[in-house]
């Protein structure tokens, strides 16, 4: 299946088989989040995987529409930073020397470059930016499912207490942005034999 036929079968699931996805395939399918681009290549987001049935079934109380979360394989839930302070810049940079084999200080033009940009905004303005960050996770992890044969529904209707409540969540520095049900389709979703109804090509591009 190449990836116009995979992206022309997804579509938002409303219920699952509640079959379990493959280590390999959810590994595959994780990568690409943290393959994903990033604005500054500072990732400030962090990527949750809900696994166990226990779990799960404390989390259905925070969805409004919750019946892809209790016939799910994995439910995944994409944390965005609201600040970014010296300790996670200094770490940011800490890894690329590791990895590069770059003496930290060949790296301070870039590192003042991103203390230049995060000091000028508010923390508000930083949320929204890691939240859009977000986003991008959020396509991609999509995108690698439907090439895996993985079927999805992201999920922004949610009670924001309850999952962070439920997930230890500390809300002064970090908020749920959205969340992504994986699995495969059941056979009483008639939501899969739908036609798309996207726009036309002439009419979006």
């Amino acid at each position: 299946m190449n990836y116009l036929e995979a992206l022309s079968r997804r579509y938002s699931v409303k219920k699952f088989n509640t079959e379990i996805i493959p280590g390999e395939t959810l590994n595959n399918i994780l990568e690409s989040g943290k393959l994903s681009a990033s604005s500054m290549g500072l990732q400030p987001y962090k990527i949750i995987v809900v696994e166990s049935k226990e779990m799960k079934e404390k989390l259905i109380p925070a969805f409004y529409n919750p019946s892809q979360i209790s016939t799910c394989s994995h439910l995944i839930v994409i944390i965005s930073k609201k600040t970014l302070d010296e300790s996670y810049i200094n770490g940011y940079f800490r890894h690329i020397s590791e990895v590069r084999e770059t003496p930290a200080d060949k790296l301070d033009p870039f590192r003042n470059s991103i203390n230049q940009h995060i000091n000028q905004k508010t923390q508000d303005e930083i949320f929204n930016w890691a939240e859009k960050q977000s986003y991008i996770v959020l396509a991609n992890l999509m995108y690698a499912a439907a090439i895996e044969s993985v079927d999805t529904c992201p999920m922004e209707g949610f009670r924001q207490n309850l999952i962070e409540e439920v997930l230890d969540i500390n809300p002064d520095e970090e908020k749920v942005t959205v969340t992504l049900a994986l699995g495969y389709r059941s056979e009483e979703d008639h939501f899969q034999h739908m036609k798309k109804s996207k726009k036309t090509k002439r009419k979006i591009v």
